[in-house]
């Protein structure tokens, strides 16, 4: 009675990446996928695999066996290549206490050659029907050439001695490999590897001597057949049998070799890829960076130098030309020190040159000074200003100014250029105008600041007015063009001036003028 259980086929994978089709678009979703699953999923390099049955057989009293082969593959005793043998087993029965046989059989017209697996009276794993007896087997079973497979798991013997041969047991698989060198009219040369190292790099020639087993048999087949029989028939059938799966026919042992997905020539190349693109990814990351600060620090320089040269500037503009008049002042002192009256007139414009020059000095320390830097801060110091330089004087000046300012910060040269601008036009409202009353105004509308000076006096005629030649006119247009602002100009003879500037604030996020 042949009695065969079929199992679900073992999950192996000989084709590359398992996912494809278009729920998987992206190549790389489906490498990354796909390498997941074959971490745990060997990929089998092939190079010719002549026939593979990679699902579980519950082999069990059956001691003629059933063709499995189907004619695929054969050989006679005519041929002269070699073949590659594989299968795995996990043994059901307990040899300590069924004497049983179990064998992977060659079988050529019906007649038993080389059977692998469990020899009838070798009791563990072991070669059968071979044309010699192995050293370690019972030499009265000449018919049926059992010869002991060498094992790197071999049974203890006793304190530091062991069997030359491994029993079968459960839940102990073993994978066997063997080679057949056909030779023509003679025994064929067989090599057996019992649980051989089938990983990346593994070869035929460098597989350990513990577990290789060299002998001769008759190996030509038309037919395997999976046996298994007990003793004395079916009343007793030798425990539960075995289980073969994962059988395999090649010419070459690398078929046999089980490579993961990231041991491919292919992954070594996308790897190094990724490597390379990563390397430059990185470089050019840290060059722009490097770039950016340098350019940063380019722009920091550029802005310290132009603070730099400013502030000389205004040293030469504003305090220059007061130092040389207070220099010129005393010389005339000292010229006219015989004479009470110029002494006196001369005195009395060193002291006004000396305030000029304290209230000069002022303003320069106020525009660089960092608690200086906000909006507030420059309304705040043009309402100082105005009250001083109208202190004392019979016009009046009226200051409509906001003291709810946003708080934005400004940087130098803006802030002392809008100053300057408004100082030189509240000095030639009090110094020619001949006005009653000069009004300041100021109002912001979103990023746009506007100031108004507007007097009732004399006014001129604007449109005979020569460019820097009335009154300071034309630095404030020049100051208003360096800041980008637009300022404007009205006058008549009789109907007083108004000066309107406005000037685009610097965005509060980004620290620039839209």
């Amino acid at each position: 009675m042949v009695k065969i259980v079929l199992r679900s086929p073992m999950i192996s994978n000989r084709s590359g990446l398992p996912f494809s089709g278009p729920a998987w678009r992206s190549w790389w979703i489906r490498l990354y996928l796909g390498g997941l699953l074959l971490g745990v999923c060997p990929v089998t390099l092939r190079a010719d695999i002549l026939w593979s049955d990679p699902g579980s057989r519950v082999i069990h009293a059956t001691e003629t066996g059933t063709d499995i082969l189907g004619g695929k593959v054969k050989r006679d005793n005519k041929a002269n290549d070699a073949l590659y043998f594989r299968f795995r087993v996990d043994p059901l029965s307990d040899p300590a206490d069924e004497h049983y046989a179990a064998l992977f059989q060659l079988v050529e017209t019906n007649q038993w050659r080389l059977g692998v697996g469990n020899a009838w009276e070798a009791w563990g794993y072991s070669a059968a029907y071979a044309s010699e007896t192995g050293p370690s087997n019972k030499v009265d079973q000449s018919d049926s050439g059992e010869f002991n497979l060498q094992s790197s798991h071999p049974e203890a013997a006793g304190m530091g001695k062991f069997y030359p041969y491994e029993l079968p047991s459960h839940n102990h698989p073993r994978t066997i490999v063997f080679k057949v060198q056909y030779v023509p009219g003679g025994d064929d040369l067989v090599t057996v590897w019992l649980d051989p190292n089938l990983t990346h790099g593994a070869t035929a020639d460098n597989q350990r001597e513990d577990l290789t087993t060299k002998l001769k048999a008759n190996a030509s087949f038309d037919e395997i057949r999976l046996r298994h029989w007990g003793e004395g028939g079916p009343s007793k059938d030798g425990g539960n049998g075995w289980i073969f799966s994962d059988m395999a026919i090649a010419t070459s042992f690398n078929d046999f070799v089980v490579v993961r997905f990231w041991q491919t020539w292919w992954f070594s190349t996308l790897l190094a890829l990724f490597v390379v693109a990563a390397v430059g990814a990185t470089v050019r990351v840290v060059e722009r960076r490097k770039y950016q600060l340098q350019l940063q620090r380019a722009e920091q320089q550029h802005a310290l130098e132009q603070e730099r040269a400013r502030i000389a500037q205004d040293l030469h503009d504003e305090l220059g030309s007061t130092l040389t008049r207070l220099s010129l002042l005393s010389d005339l002192v000292k010229v006219d020190k015989d004479k009470p009256e110029q002494v006196e007139t001369h005195a009395s414009k060193l002291s006004q040159a000396a305030d000029q020059t304290v209230r000069a000095l002022e303003e320069i320390v106020w525009a660089v000074r960092p608690g200086s830097d906000t909006l507030q801060s420059l309304v705040d110091y043009i309402v100082h200003f105005a009250n001083e330089l109208f202190e004392g004087n019979t016009t009046r000046c009226r200051l409509d100014l906001p003291h709810d300012l946003p708080a934005l910060a400004l940087p130098p040269d803006l802030r002392h250029n809008i100053f300057l601008i408004v100082k030189e036009a509240l000095t030639n409202a009090l110094k020619h105008s001949d006005a009653g009353e000069v009004q300041v105004h100021a109002k912001i509308s979103g990023l746009t600041l506007e100031i108004l000076v507007q007097d009732d006096g004399k006014g001129f005629d604007s449109s005979s007015l020569v460019e820097g030649r009335r009154n300071g006119l034309g630095n404030m247009r020049r100051r208003a063009e360096v800041i980008g602002a637009k300022l404007e100009l009205q006058s008549a003879v009789g109907g007083g001036t108004t000066m309107k500037l406005l000037v685009t604030l610097p965005n509060e996020k980004n620290g620039r003028r839209t």
